[in-house]
């Protein structure tokens, strides 16, 4: 009789870049409930050291590890480097970076803008995989990638729930989600016969105090009448994480309240 509740259990190393943020956090404590030693990978090392010290409290072990997702050209060293000290079965992708003038409509977009945002996201993401995915492959370790996509990486935006709102949805987000989810289906085709899975998760608007507006709006537009909450995709990534998912791979989930199935 297979032991179901063990399958949930992650009692390796698992690496969260962009394990600062407000999707993130849930997903670095949510891993290391399950058992996971987490490497927090993020860029600023006040708030990573206050992190590192409140799971201490809770006896969770998270480790904290200063890494720059922008800078493309240190992947090579800085991913070896993490390999050779640590024997990593997960690699969670949840890092959003963005330049100060993101959110400005289409029309406003600037070239530069747009390429910076792209190599910033987009390219981070998909050499990210890469970069774990040949470190894997090289260690022997039947692993899993986790990338963080969106639901307007699949739909198009409803515009609707930003009127009144002075809000809009940055056209470069609807460019590299969509990117970032067939990258994904990409490799896991690629790695797949290595035993390392890659799948994609599209979270749906989380709540996170935005315009009240917005929200009402928001929550109008979605079967389930509310946002989602960071712990709610936190849930699935520790899923898909651990050997209870270990047939699947290439998926893109949707977890966004039904969002996207009207």
């Amino acid at each position: 009789m297979a032991d179901y509740m063990k399958k949930f259990r992650i009692e390796k190393y698992a690496v969260v870049c962009g394990g600062l943020g407000l999707i993130g956090k849930e997903i670095s404590i949510a891993l290391a409930q399950a058992g996971a030693k987490v490497l927090v990978l993020d860029i600023d090392s006040a708030k990573g050291a206050d992190f590192e010290k409140e799971c201490e409290g809770k006896n969770l072990d998270v480790k904290f590890i200063e890494f720059d997702a922008t800078d493309i050209k240190s992947y090579g060293k800085k991913i070896k480097d993490l390999f050779s000290r640590f024997k990593i079965n997960a690699w969670v992708n949840a890092s959003y970076p963005r330049t100060k003038d993101w959110g400005n409509k289409l029309e406003d977009v600037k070239l530069e803008s747009w390429q910076k945002n792209v190599d910033m996201h987009m390219n981070s993401y998909c050499l990210l995989t890469k970069n774990a995915a040949e470190m894997m492959k090289k260690h022997g370790i039947r692993g899993s990638i986790i990338n963080l996509g969106s639901i307007y990486g699949v739909v198009a935006p409803d515009f609707e729930v930003y009127a009144g709102t002075g809000m809009t949805s940055a056209p470069a987000y609807a460019a590299i989600k969509g990117g970032i989810i067939n990258f994904s289906r990409y490799a896991a085709s690629y790695y797949g016969p290595s035993g390392i899975r890659v799948n994609c998760i599209c979270p749906g608007g989380i709540f996170d105090a935005q315009n009240k507006k917005f929200v009402s709006n928001y929550n109008k537009r979605t079967p389930l009448k509310r946002m989602g909450k960071p712990e709610e995709i936190a849930s699935v990534v520790l899923f898909l994480a651990a050997n209870a998912a270990s047939y699947i791979t290439g998926a893109t989930i949707m977890v966004d309240g039904g969002w996207t199935c009207i």
